[in-house]
């Protein structure tokens, strides 16, 4: 289900993610999948995804299309630019928001870390997003990812680096999650 991190240190931040993909029981490595790359580009922003193999294509062509509008400046944008996307995903991509029963919202069903110029952040199902000030991690070799970036973020100045440990970290334990990694890094605005 992947590795994905995310970590600010000094005015750099960084995204980082695995490449493995699985379909149930079949693992499609990066030695058969030529898009393995699981960090999207638009505009100034990068957005790492886990979950469905579908939402990949989904987001990638939803948020390069010439007719979007949507900001990721700050949590309110980003709030109200993924409000906005999740009747598109049910409407035009046939997104089945239904995950279990006693959820208070619509589930969108997509995990995302986004990393850009004002800062990283974190968007999960229900369109919460978090603001972090340090690093985090999504999927499911997250907790090894964040316990090792717990362990280096102070020892080490470089927020590529100890994304690099993250993603490692995660690859090394996690059954659903393989090197190569791919990794992209902006530079944060003074005001960040």
């Amino acid at each position: 289900m992947s590795t994905i991190v995310a970590v600010r240190k000094g005015s750099v931040a960084c995204i980082a993610g695995d490449s493995l993909t699985t379909f149930e029981d079949t693992r499609q490595s990066s030695h058969y999948e030529k898009s393995y790359d699981k960090i999207h580009s638009f505009a100034d922003n990068r957005l790492g995804l886990v979950g469905s193999a579908a939402h990949h294509i989904v987001m990638q062509h939803l948020l390069t299309a010439d007719n979007n509008d949507y900001s990721f400046n700050n949590r309110m944008a980003i709030f109200e630019s993924f409000r906005n996307i999740h009747p598109l995903l049910k409407d035009n991509y046939f997104l089945n928001p239904k995950e279990h029963e006693d959820d208070p919202y619509e589930s969108s069903r997509i995990d995302a870390l986004l990393i850009n110029p004002h800062g990283i952040y974190g968007v999960y199902a229900m369109r919460e997003v978090f603001e972090y000030s340090r690093f985090w991690a999504i999927g499911s070799g997250s907790e090894y990812a964040l316990g090792a970036m717990f362990a280096v973020y102070e020892q080490l100045d470089s927020a590529e680096d100890i994304a690099r440990i993250g993603v490692e970290a995660g690859t090394e334990f996690d059954t659903s999650s393989s090197l190569p990694l791919t990794s992209y890094s902006v530079t944060l605005n003074e005001l960040s």
